[in-house]
């Protein structure tokens, strides 16, 4: 998923780059901003350490603007050395282990100990040249030169290579592909079409200059390419080569003895359930600091008793509703960001045309009636719902692009207001009439809505039940389902296969670095659950990466015509924005909660005691 550009001074740099060669950025320090204090020896445990106090509520709620993302480091690191990651979840992950193939993220957060990106990016989200690999932009802004580094190695030894870099275009671009990467960040390559239609048997637009150098020439040269669109996932060829590219996503090598070229290795899996690492002793960066790192999945209802005991050293993300019982819990300290994500209500307003991979609309699907769509989001209070549900660290979400982006977020787009009054006029107003408890279609059938949402946490069906009831309240009948979360997307429609039954559904969306929305709600995006498409939606997104967006200023007042838009059209609403909360055992060095620009080195996560620290 993508991110953002900042400021316009920051797009005239971007400009300058793209005009003339870039030249190389210094080298990060992620330890910079951590503040190393006094700590127990090495040789003991850090349980006899403070940790660093959590932020007051005020009223019972919270802000996430009064926590840290970065851990403050408690005494010195020790050699060596084995964490426990806590993937909380009540579903096991799915085992999509390729960056090439995965969906969810829960795949994501495994594949992130063993695999990376060639390119990273700054605080500005902006590509730099300080990943295992550097690039250069030609003057037209199109031809990008990417430069593997000498020392980048594939955990088997073999060198990673620009025909790996080549072979994952390839692959996402060809007709069996079965993933859901294949979108318009591709199909700006030149020669993508031609090659995914079969009339070319490569890709004219992408040419390997030697064993570590590539060049990718796009069609059009947008502001997104240097903050997210270009592909930076190389696939093994000497792995997955000679394999039927619709055989690869199941294949044993993505799911049971997957390789990168990260800061550690699968050492073993247990499907769904565990991964144990080892540290990858030929790591580009160099040598981890741990030895070993093995990643579990902790049920929500244990998380707690987990982090208390030392079980877990730290998880993806704390559940939220937890946080106030738990807040002050002796043996961590608790770390926060702004998600770059938010949770949604879809409607279901058509299906997948997978031989056009395109989303087809059904203007007679039975939530296409706008009204029927802005009724639903007037009858739901999510003010009230952040701040009950979540104290206040969920909170009132308005428009499609989150907060995260401040840049292009437009703060003073309400939304729609919740007023359940004026969600009953406009039902009146549009022909639901009233046929006893609940109403029936303009034309006077039966109106009856299947609405499904994911299981997990002990609020999930809670806040679910609070939806059908508020819809209740404005006279609407409402079924809920509760699915586990592989089912749950693969039902509206991951595969590209929609389950008919499904007429609306709550999800949530990572909006990932470039502040694009093409791969979320482009009529070519598989991800495009609800299915809409419209004319004026293409002009709106073709336009935000657009020369003229180059403009930080018209493509701000392009995206906030975009938002509101979405606002008017509804195919999603949106809920919730939301924190990240991330509880961390004192004795782990060197972390952070990512957000704000920041990535994590996992090749510097140490810590200083061998054992973890237990809550007193």
């Amino acid at each position: 998923m993508r991110k953002a550009i900042r400021s316009k001074a920051l797009l005239v740099s971007l400009m300058f780059v793209m005009l003339f060669a870039l030249a190389a950025c210094g080298s990060k320090n992620n330890n910079e901003a951590a503040e190393s204090t006094a700590a127990p020896s090495a040789s003991a445990p850090a349980a006899t350490a403070e940790a660093t106090a959590a932020p007051e509520a005020e009223d019972g709620l919270y802000n996430i603007k009064d926590f840290s993302n970065v851990k403050t480091n408690q005494g010195e690191a020790i050699d060596g050395g084995t964490i426990t990651f806590g993937l909380v979840s009540d579903s096991p992950f799915e085992g999509t282990l390729n960056w090439n193939f995965y969906s969810g993220d829960p795949d994501a957060q495994v594949l992130n100990w063993f695999d990376e990106g060639l390119l990273t990016w700054d605080k500005d989200y902006v590509y730099t040249n300080d990943g295992a690999a550097t690039y250069e932009v030609a003057e037209d802004g199109r031809t990008f030169t990417f430069t593997i580094r000498d020392n980048v190695n594939w955990q088997d030894g073999k060198p990673v290579t620009a025909e790996d870099w080549l072979f994952a275009h390839e692959v996402i671009g060809n007709p069996a592909y079965d993933g859901p990467r294949y979108g318009s960040d591709f199909t700006n390559i030149e020669g993508m079409d031609e090659y995914h239609s079969g009339k070319a048997k490569t890709i004219s637009g992408i040419k390997v200059l030697g064993d570590k150098k590539l060049q990718i020439t796009y069609k059009q040269s947008t502001p997104s390419l240097l903050t997210g669109s270009v592909w930076i996932y190389p696939l093994a060829k000497h792995i997955f080569g000679g394999m039927d590219v619709a055989k690869i996503s199941s294949s044993p090598e993505v799911r049971q003895k997957p390789i990168g070229f990260g800061a550690f290795k699968v050492e073993s899996i247990v499907p769904g359930e565990s991964v144990v690492f080892v540290k990858n002793e030929d790591y580009w960066r160099g040598a981890p600091k741990l030895d070993k790192v093995i990643l579990k999945v902790i049920n929500p209802t244990t998380i707690v008793q987990e982090l208390k005991s030392g079980g877990v050293d730290l998880v993806d993300s704390f559940p939220i509703d937890q946080f106030p019982d738990n807040a002050k819990m002796s043996n961590v300290e608790f770390l926060g960001a702004v998600d770059r994500a938010y949770t949604y209500i879809g409607f279901k307003l058509g299906k997948w045309d997978a031989e056009k991979k395109v989303v087809a609309t059904d203007p007679k699907a039975k939530m296409a009636d706008v009204n029927l769509r802005k009724a639903m989001w007037a009858a739901v209070d999510n003010d009230t719902v952040g701040k009950k549900f979540y104290n206040g660290l969920r909170w009132n979400a308005t428009t499609l692009i989150p907060p995260s982006h401040p840049e292009f977020h437009d703060a003073s787009n309400p939304g729609v207001a919740y007023d359940p009054e004026a969600a009953k006029k406009i039902l009146d107003d549009a022909g639901y009439k009233l046929n006893g408890e609940f109403r029936t279609n303009p034309d006077g059938s039966e109106l009856k809505i299947n609405f499904i949402s994911m299981t997990g946490g002990d609020i999930a069906e809670p806040l679910a039940q609070y939806y059908v009831q508020s819809w209740k309240a404005i006279g609407l009948n409402v079924t809920l389902e509760m699915v586990e979360f592989n089912t749950f997307y693969d039902r509206i429609g991951q595969n590209g296969e929609d389950d008919p039954t499904v007429d609306v559904y709550q999800g949530a969306w990572g909006v990932g670095i470039d502040v694009d929305p093409s791969g979320l709600y482009g009529k070519d995006a598989i991800y495009n659950f609800p299915r809409y498409s419209s004319a004026e939606n293409d002009r709106l997104l073709a336009e935000g990466i657009s020369e003229a967006a180059f403009d930080v200023d018209k493509r701000k007042e392009i995206y906030k015509e975009w938002q509101q838009f979405m606002v008017d059209e509804i195919p999603v609403f949106p809920t919730l924005y939301r924190a990240v909360i991330v509880p961390v055992n004192n004795r782990v060095l060197n972390y952070w909660a990512v957000g704000d620009g920041v990535e994590i080195y996992y090749n510097d996560i140490a810590v200083s005691a061998d054992k973890a620290a237990v809550a007193q």
